[in-house]
């Protein structure tokens, strides 16, 4: 198939998204597709081939049979993109625009878990003037971001308003969590089906997670299987396809949690994480069997399957 790979974006994910679509497309040609590079700039414009694209509405993109939006953070994994794919009329990897929108707000995501008791970091949203009552240390993010970026911890409450101060300069909605202890665990779904749990060893940064121990090379070790015991493992496999299903996800997502002993709390679903051959995602897959090329190829499969199921309704 020709499938079209969105990469890049508006986001201060832009330069993750770019490395994750090279990956993305060599691994289409592993798998025996004609990918596009589609990179979408900082200002929001498309081009390809160094000519920018035009985009009419019912008209596909580029005469591709699919698209692949490799794009991480707002204007590309909140659902906005994905509305213009559905406006185009082509299939596309991943969900669809209302678990994107979801799943990229962790104030929405967490109430939905919330709603269905799935059991999560606590949490409240970040409101100026107002003091967080989950104790210190705890966690104030931008609710719409990821890659890490604008997240303070806040050891004491003289710190709060500056760390709060620091994510609304990246998004007017907040989300403070309370400190999760134990270790950070991650799982990846496709289809509905999770894979081996893996579990996040940090070897830098500023002892979490952020984003040099993500980006930086040797700023992290993946150990898979994550080393808990079996039922807990077989727990997180369960809660990352409770949560994919009840968001209402399609294709893709990695879950992570927070594993203390037998507990095991939810804290995040990206519904599109980042894709290079060494990102967490695809290395999970791997170690469950399912090589980089062969991960692509069914992804391709799977946006093809819900486009034909999707256009037998009426509507």
């Amino acid at each position: 198939m020709r499938v079209a790979v969105l990469a890049g974006g508006r986001s201060s994910e832009h330069a993750v998204s770019l490395a994750s679509g090279e990956s993305v497309r060599e691994g289409l040609r592993e798998a025996g597709h004609e990918p596009v590079a589609v990179e979408l700039a900082r200002d929001g414009t498309w081009s390809s081939g160094g000519e920018e694209v035009e985009l009419r509405a019912g008209r596909g993109l580029l005469g591709c049979d699919v698209a692949f939006p490799v794009l991480h953070g707002p204007f590309g994994e909140d659902g906005t993109v994905q509305g213009l794919l559905e406006l185009l009329d082509l299939p596309y990897v991943g969900s669809g625009v209302a678990a994107s929108a979801v799943c990229m707000d962790k104030l929405l995501l967490k109430d939905l878990c919330a709603s269905a008791g799935l059991p999560r970091v606590a949490y409240e949203r970040g409101v100026t003037g107002r003091m967080p009552d989950l104790g210190w240390p705890c966690w104030v993010k931008p609710a719409r971001l990821g890659s890490s970026v604008g997240i303070a911890r806040v050891d004491a409450p003289e710190a709060y308003d500056d760390a709060l101060r620091e994510a609304l300069a990246h998004d007017p909605r907040v989300i403070v969590e309370a400190n999760a202890t134990g270790l950070e665990v991650e799982c990846s779904v496709l289809g509905g089906e999770a894979s081996q749990p893996g579990e996040i060893v940090l070897r830098k940064g500023a002892g979490w997670y952020d984003y040099e121990a993500k980006y930086e090379p040797g700023g992290m070790e993946l150990v898979v299987p994550a080393r808990v015991l079996d039922a807990v493992r077989e727990r997180v496999r369960a809660l990352a396809a409770e949560a994919f299903a009840l968001a209402g996800c399609d294709g893709l997502a990695r879950v992570d949690f927070f594993v203390d002993g037998d507990e095991v709390l939810l804290n995040e679903l990206n519904t599109m994480p980042g894709f290079t051959q060494t990102s967490v995602y695809g290395k999970l897959w791997d170690a469950s069997g399912l090589p980089y090329a062969q991960l692509v190829d069914r992804l391709v499969a799977l946006a093809v399957e819900r486009f034909e199921r999707e256009r037998s309704h009426l509507f």
